[in-house]
């Protein structure tokens, strides 16, 4: 399934690379496969993870991209942005076409109080 986000704009840093609004994700995020590619102490620390997100590290990620469907979205997730861009960037640099970032990452996601679990 591919989705069309009402709230698209294209990472300043990544050419290619579609950020998508905490907001929207939430109303979608049933239908998407999010990645989080933070550090495990991180996925379950003081920012947390949303829930339903599955956890691979960004070191990992050429070793487990393949795990991925490229039938689905697919939205990366980090603390800022920054690490969930570059995965972004690369998952489509292989193959994927409906890839994601998180604006903002967790830090928004708390910041606008949408729910995370530990």
């Amino acid at each position: 399934m591919v989705l069309n986000f009402e709230s698209r704009e294209e990472n300043l840093h990544y050419e290619g690379v579609i950020d998508i609004d905490p907001k929207e994700l939430m109303k979608v995020k049933d239908q998407v496969v999010m990645i989080d590619v933070r550090q495990p102490e991180e996925f379950t620390g003081e920012l947390g993870h949303i829930p339903g997100a599955k956890l691979m590290v960004l070191d990992t990620l050429p070793d487990h991209l393949q795990e991925l469907p490229k039938d689905k979205s697919v939205v990366f997730v980090c603390r800022s942005g920054g690490r969930s861009a570059r995965a972004a960037s690369f998952a489509m640099a292989n193959g994927y076409k409906d890839v994601f970032n998180l604006k903002g990452g967790m830090l928004l996601w708390n910041e606008l109080h949408l729910p995370t679990e530990a």
